[in-house]
């Protein structure tokens, strides 16, 4: 049967264009007809079409008939023994095989999203990730989920609910139990609080010490995420003993805080995650009674599938972990 028109199919990417957009007053190309159209031609007949697809021979050749007339263009020469491809059907070959292929590749990737297998994670963290609950976690996800990819962001706990709200964050891990208007906050776990001091220092002598064994002492804290609430936190704790600390800020971060600390700078409070890392010359020392929470924050206008899952992973782990904190 010769063709019935002489116009030329679309190519390239109009193909894909076509079927996403369609045309004023025209109908879409459907994915249906280009799957029936590639059947078609691999096989050479639109009965052999049919039997590969599970359907009627009849639906075959109604959609690809379809299809030409959206073209404006035959693609097949029917004869006897089957059909073969007109010129424009061998340019729209090429064409199709790339738009179904794009199509496949975005429906896998966003079924991967959708299942946490790929994707970002935008993380704030308030506590150190040398040992301890957030170090365990994340270790945890990565074993789960090791094509997402996470970014870590320090930040105080009003930077990190602020960037929630907007979702510039996805979760964030902070100190405290409060609650945060447009938020969700759940308590997770807890650290003990631990003093930071150089060796050689009378203090560290002692197993465990008190707010009294530190009044008179000067301390140094970060301009940086913890460092304001470390300077709130001692100012808290040592002004109701009639102590107005001497608390010194310094332009660096937690690591070289604890370099400085080493040196005689001034003592500092961390939490109990960070005394799992070896810095020479500085002693980590309990402080006695004093337990730091921590909770998650998340907003649940997020719909980023791998925050869901890692938010379950927290709770899960919280949890279990709740008979081994300490009491507050």
């Amino acid at each position: 049967m010769p063709a019935r028109r002489n116009r030329d199919a679309p190519s390239g990417s109009s193909v894909l264009a076509h079927i996403v957009e369609g045309g004023a007053g025209k109908n879409t190309i459907r994915l249906r007809q280009l799957r029936h159209f590639l059947a078609a031609a691999d096989h050479g007949s639109f009965r052999k079409a049919a039997i590969a697809l599970a359907i009627n021979e009849s639906s075959v050749s109604r959609q690809i008939r379809d299809l030409e007339d959206e073209l404006g263009a035959s693609l097949f020469i029917r004869h006897s023994g089957g059909v073969r491809l007109t010129v424009a059907g061998q340019e729209f070959l090429r064409s199709a095989r790339h738009a179904l292929r794009q199509i496949d590749i975005g429906v896998t990737k966003v079924a991967a999203v959708g299942r946490a297998d790929q994707g970002l994670l935008k993380v704030g963290i308030f506590s150190s990730l040398a040992s301890g609950f957030l170090f365990d976690l994340l270790r945890k996800f990565g074993r789960h989920h090791p094509t997402v990819q996470i970014d870590l962001m320090d930040g105080n706990p009003a930077e990190h609910v602020a960037a929630v709200r907007q979702l510039d964050l996805d979760i964030a891990f902070i100190t405290g139990t409060a609650r945060w208007d447009g938020c969700e906050t759940e308590h997770l776990w807890c650290e003990r609080v631990f003093v930071v001091l150089p060796t050689d220092h009378p203090l560290a002598a002692k197993a465990q010490l008190g707010w009294p064994d530190l009044t008179g002492e000067r301390f140094i804290v970060s301009d940086v995420a913890p460092g304001q609430e470390i300077h709130d936190y001692l100012v808290a704790h040592l002004a109701g003993l009639g102590h107005h600390p001497d608390i010194h800020s310094q332009h660096v971060g937690r690591d070289n805080i604890l370099s400085l600390v080493a040196v005689g700078r001034g003592l500092t409070l961390t939490s109990e995650a960070t005394t799992v890392g070896q810095f020479p010359g500085i002693a980590f020392r309990q402080l006695a009674d004093e337990v730091l929470p921590f909770s998650v924050v998340w907003s649940d206008q997020n719909d980023n599938p791998a925050c869901r899952r890692l938010l379950s992973m927290a709770r899960a782990m919280g949890k279990a972990s709740v008979l081994s904190q300490p009491p507050p």
